[in-house]
């Protein structure tokens, strides 16, 4: 087997997991869903983000024995030469207070590398997959494209939250967001990491930057924008060692195939060359 053919084999599994759940997301969303909280009150899952992964890890384990699934709710389970990091619902704040902007997100690495992943948005039925061939839409070859000026471009961002004011200290903070508001178009603050990668492949968004993000919000990302012709930078922030692959570090800069962004690569840089206390 090609390692293209395995790719697309495991691409193939990963679509089909990241679509699994589709039916019961859809009709809990906007229902009435009540929320836990994990790290802090920014935080959030429900009992379908639980429910979604068991069934995700279930599928995946029958489908590639071979295998290591790494959830955001339950941990590792498997053995095996493939990891799978999967994010059952990327966005959770949004899905449960009836935003519709979050998703499934399934990737796939074999010894460091990313090949193969998909990023599934089941209210709008948009499938993005990933794999060594290409990145696809629907079963259709995609192409990311930027608005080349930073001052039409839009990004995506959810910085600065309440970790970036206790690591970079609040003034700071809020001045890189007011230099960031300043000098770009439009910011928005979405709250899914995964599909701002999806729909900057896609063309739809020009930028994203992550602070705060795990392997389980962006491996799939990664291959998808790459694969695009779009670029994705990591983030060590003080917290990821030089060489760590990119799905492991904790921040990102993510950016559409033409774009030329000054203010952002400049903050990126002052945000990362900040060492923790």
């Amino acid at each position: 087997m090609t390692d293209i053919t395995r790719s697309q084999r495991l691409a193939d599994v990963a679509c089909r997991a990241a679509q699994l759940m589709r039916e019961p997301l859809l009709a809990a969303f906007r229902s009435t869903i009540e929320v836990d909280y994990k790290r802090d009150l920014h935080d959030v899952v429900t009992q379908y983000d639980r429910q979604s992964e068991a069934a995700i890890r279930e599928f995946i384990l029958a489908e590639v024995p071979d295998s290591v699934v790494v959830g955001e709710e339950a941990g590792t389970s498997g053995t095996g030469r493939i990891r799978w990091y999967v994010d059952p619902i990327d966005g959770t704040s949004n899905f449960a207070r009836g935003l519709a902007f979050w998703c499934v997100s399934v990737g796939a690495v074999i010894d460091d590398e990313i090949v193969a992943g998909a990023i599934y948005d089941p209210v709008a039925n948009l499938l993005f997959r990933g794999d060594l061939s290409g990145a696809y839409l629907n079963g259709e070859k995609l192409r990311s494209r930027a608005i080349a000026d930073e001052k039409q471009a839009t990004l995506i961002t959810g910085y600065p939250v309440g970790r970036d004011f206790r690591r970079d200290g609040r003034d700071a903070a809020l001045a890189n967001f007011a230099d960031l508001v300043e000098n770009f178009s439009t910011l928005r603050r979405p709250g899914s990491a995964a599909l701002a990668l999806a729909h900057i492949a896609a063309g739809w968004m020009d930028a994203a930057m992550g602070t705060g993000v795990s392997p389980w919000d962006v491996t799939a990302g990664i291959l998808i924008l790459r694969q695009a012709g779009g670029r994705y930078e990591p983030l060590g922030l003080g917290k990821a060692a030089k060489g760590t692959p990119d799905f492991l570090c904790p921040g990102y800069v993510a950016t559409g195939a033409g774009a030329n962004y000054p203010t952002l690569q400049r903050i990126a840089r002052d945000i990362d060359a900040v060492v923790p206390a």
